[in-house]
């Protein structure tokens, strides 16, 4: 019986290691553009929804107090009972967090609103009135 040792070593060359790490490179530019473009759109939709929410939050508000929060008491009035309203069953929003808008900002709310009994409504990502895509406002109107 013969005695065979095998000097196999296995792994990896340099070569196949720097050609895998080209292709995913590769992948990585054009997957990461797609998927921040789904995130930014995600974003825009979710200030709709929550505006819609709470849109429905206000009516509900209205509803038990027969009046919509005034331009001073703002949506905090969703929270905090106004000291003139006897009919408050609030808080009507579990936490403050909810009345921020996707982009860390307060949503805006008017009193009485240009488009309706009220508006409610975002700038977007870029904070300014107006613009297009992720920068476009989420508005209730």
């Amino acid at each position: 019986m013969r005695n065979v040792t095998k000097n196999c070593e296995t792994g990896f060359t340099l070569l196949e290691l720097l050609v895998v790490m080209v292709i995913l490179g590769l992948i990585a530019m054009f997957a990461v553009p797609q998927a921040m473009k789904f995130l930014g759109g995600a974003k825009s939709d979710t200030a709709n929804i929550q505006i819609r929410n709470l849109e429905s939050i206000l009516d509900l508000y209205r509803l038990e107090t027969g009046r919509y929060p005034s331009q001073d008491e703002g949506l905090d009035a969703l929270i905090h009972r106004p000291a003139n309203v006897k009919t408050w069953n609030g808080p009507y929003v579990k936490r403050e967090k909810m009345l921020i808008d996707p982009w860390g900002r307060t949503y805006i709310y008017t009193f009485p609103g240009e488009h309706g009994d009220f508006d409610l409504y975002s700038y977007g990502s870029d904070g300014v009135q107006g613009g297009d895509g992720e920068d476009r406002d989420a508005v209730n109107w």
